[in-house]
């Protein structure tokens, strides 16, 4: 069966998935969960007006946004160990949309299972937080794979951007229900994160309807065998592919301090930024950036047009270190939000860029999926190092902001791995 590329009804279906899923990544990761969480498992001392935020979790002592960090890279390494099988799977069997519904589901129904988040309960209340993330991360394999089945490389930029752009504008609007729901009709946050799992299950139904079932390869065997056997093609062919192989180590690098940033910028805020109470205003500082992320998509992804998409990224990641050193100095809200802006901004740009890079860098190939499944390898190996790191640096500091430090450096090093790419290589040649 042959997929028909550059169909809009498939195209259009297949970027309804960002609408559908970004509203995890906003309102669980970035914006209401982390404020709720933090009120669930921290409070000030009456007396000393010292903030309390330690926990217990399966017998030893964290503070809070330690945990939450340690939780997280629990589940991106859950991701690193069974997304590249299943993908290989699915190249073989042709069911790249039976593993994207899979994850999906995973991860709206741990979305809904947060409801009952109980804080002296931690070992089993953390267990929906890494699956909700492990559903989402985990079927972006397989959705991102789709891309340069159902798209020419020349419609990737726009297909990407057109994606994200969605994904933060439908967010943007849960999140402002979400906290007119709060502040107006004052309904308890556990709503909030049954109405973010129904949202994207619900959404992603257009998304099944549209996408074709895509091509299997005949082959005998076991396909998790086989799976693990085309991983292993994909490596010895990317030794052949050298500006794909310069690109996956600087995005290794630089994606790892950019989703780091991310997870960590509203609990970072909430301890360092805002004083206590102040929760509508980190709210506020995550749309900002969400409204701002749909611009930065689109215009790059103008503008990769006319410098081209390796000019951009190093442009934007050399931005991207000085907003990290400027996050380390500011001190007050209005200076969080106009650096929320630029972030937005960069974030949009950064994130839809770098998907559509890869997939123009791909050599013709069946196996999508086993590409984007070392994609989102690499992307979750850096996010397990660098969530892990920053809550590790917080725990023996116990200063966030020495953790921001970290990612300075990080960026620092992703930056000079995309210098080693000249800007023209996408228009040489993809398979040098």
């Amino acid at each position: 069966m042959t997929i028909e590329k550059n169909n809009p009804r498939i195209m259009n279906g297949w970027a309804m998935y960002d609408w559908a899923n970004s509203v995890y990544n906003l309102v669980i990761t970035a914006a209401v969960f982390p404020i709720f969480y933090a009120a669930q498992t921290s409070s000030i001392d009456k007396v000393t007006g010292k903030l309390m935020d330690t926990v217990t979790f399966l017998g030893h002592s964290f503070t809070n946004t330690e945990l939450y960090n340690y939780v997280f890279s629990v589940a991106y390494l859950i991701v690193v160990f069974t997304a590249p099988l299943l993908s290989g799977v699915a190249d073989f069997t042709g069911n790249k949309k039976f593993f994207l519904k899979l994850f999906c589901y995973i991860g709206s129904f741990s979305c809904i299972g947060l409801y009952f988040f109980d804080s002296s309960h931690l070992e089993w209340s953390m267990l929906p937080v890494m699956l909700a993330c492990v559903g989402f991360w985990g079927s972006l394999v397989f959705y991102n794979a789709y891309l340069p089945e159902i798209a020419d490389s020349h419609i990737h930029n726009q297909l990407s951007a057109k994606g994200f752009t969605l994904g933060y504008i439908g967010s943007t609007l849960v999140l402002v229900l979400c906290l007119v729901g709060l502040k107006v009709f004052k309904i308890d946050a556990r709503y909030i994160f049954v109405i973010v799992g129904l949202w994207w299950m619900g959404f992603a139904q257009i998304t099944y309807l549209r996408l074709p079932k895509s091509r299997p390869q005949k082959s005998e065997g076991n396909p998790l065998k086989k799976g693990f056997l085309e991983l292993l093609k994909v490596y010895r062919e990317l030794k052949h592919l050298k500006v794909l192989k310069k690109f996956l180590s600087s995005y290794f690098v630089y994606n790892c301090a950019v989703q780091t940033l991310l997870i960590v910028a509203v609990p970072y805020a909430n301890k360092e930024i805002f004083p206590p109470g102040d929760k509508s205003g980190l709210i506020v500082s995550v749309i900002i950036i969400q409204l701002v992320a749909a611009v930065g998509a689109f215009i790059m992804s103008r503008v990769s047009l006319r410098i081209g998409n390796f000019a951009v990224l190093k442009l934007t990641v050399f931005v991207w270190m000085f907003i990290c050193l400027a996050g380390y100095l500011i001190r007050t809200p209005y200076q969080f939000y106009f650096l929320a802006a630029t972030v937005g901004f960069l974030m949009g740009a950064i994130q839809s860029m770098s998907r559509s890079t890869f997939s123009k860098l791909l050599p013709v190939t069946d196996d999508h999926a086993s590409y984007f499944s070392f994609y989102d390898v690499t992307e979750k190996i850096g996010l397990v190092l660098g969530v892990f790191l920053f809550g590790y640096i917080e725990g023996i500091t116990h200063d966030m902001r020495q953790s921001i430090l970290f990612l300075v450096f990080v960026f620092a090093i992703g930056f000079t791995l995309l210098l080693r790419i000249k800007n023209s290589a996408l228009k040489t040649d993809v398979a040098l």
